[in-house]
């Protein structure tokens, strides 16, 4: 059965500003989500994976830390936080807390495959075991946590997809505890112009062919990549939107001569 497209031309001008973003981007995720991982990977050139191992040092994770890995996808992210967990050693006396690291994204096809990768992790004789790694299926914008439960919020790749960026970025500040770490991940674009033209060039005219040839895609989810970068709040607004929000200390790190960029702020 042929897929109806999710972003046409038009719509793509400036994704978020339509009005149903959050059903379109819903649905887009939902179609890709078998080839989800391939794509990453090769598209990043397997950078993907080197800006997740950043974002979790940033976050100065601590044994007895609860993380909540918001827009997870397929669980990267997740079972990057995990892992460093399994090499912490909790303190004498202490035992790890059920969902110490938890997974939400509201595109529920994403789940069963993190689901799968999380059980394949070698634990070994580590204190944490996959009971510890849990998934739901919730929305940024409200999620299914009581308040001050959290000491790391993430969300890698998935701010801009919300249908209101500072929304979501208040209720992780309602989810968090005083102290507690917010890390988002998110693509930019370089600042030299020559870089940002290369970047785009291949960002526009090549990643949107060879991934959707990869994919068998037909939503237009990877013409609304680059578009939805491109016309993305910037750098400065991000850091101030976290201020708004509450969070202090907020700093950016670039990467890869700035095409993706790790935002840190903490909770007073």
């Amino acid at each position: 059965m042929s897929q109806t497209p999710a972003w046409d031309d038009k719509l793509l001008a400036n994704p978020h500003t339509v009005g149903d973003k959050r059903a379109r981007v819903q649905k887009m995720f939902a179609a890709i989500a078998p080839s989800y991982d391939l794509n990453n990977r090769l598209h990043s050139l397997w950078m993907d994976q080197r800006w997740r191992r950043k974002a979790v040092k940033l976050a100065e994770l601590k044994a007895t830390d609860r993380v909540v890995d918001v827009a997870c996808g397929t669980g990267d992210l997740t079972l990057q936080f995990f892992r460093k967990l399994m090499t912490h050693r909790l303190p004498e006396g202490d035992v790890p807390r059920p969902g110490q690291v938890v997974g939400i994204d509201f595109t529920f096809q994403m789940l069963p495959i993190a689901l799968r990768k999380a059980e394949k992790l070698s634990i070994g004789s580590c204190q944490l075991s996959i009971d510890n790694c849990s998934f739901l299926n919730g929305d940024a914008m409200a999620l299914p946590l009581p308040d001050e439960s959290a000491d790391v919020i993430s969300i890698a790749f998935g701010i801009r997809n919300v249908a209101d960026s500072s929304v979501a970025i208040r209720e992780f500040h309602r989810v968090m505890r005083p102290g507690a770490r917010l890390i988002i991940l998110e693509f930019s674009l370089p600042t030299n112009v020559f870089l940002r033209g290369l970047y785009n060039f291949y960002f526009r005219k090549v990643l949107p062919r060879t991934a959707t040839w990869i994919s068998g895609d037909r939503t237009g989810a990877y013409k609304y990549l680059p578009e939805s970068v491109n016309t993305f709040i910037g750098r400065e607004e991000m850091m101030r939107m976290m201020r708004d929000a509450g969070f202090e200390n907020v700093r950016q790190f670039p990467m890869t001569f700035g095409v993706c960029v790790c935002y840190r702020g903490m909770k007073k």
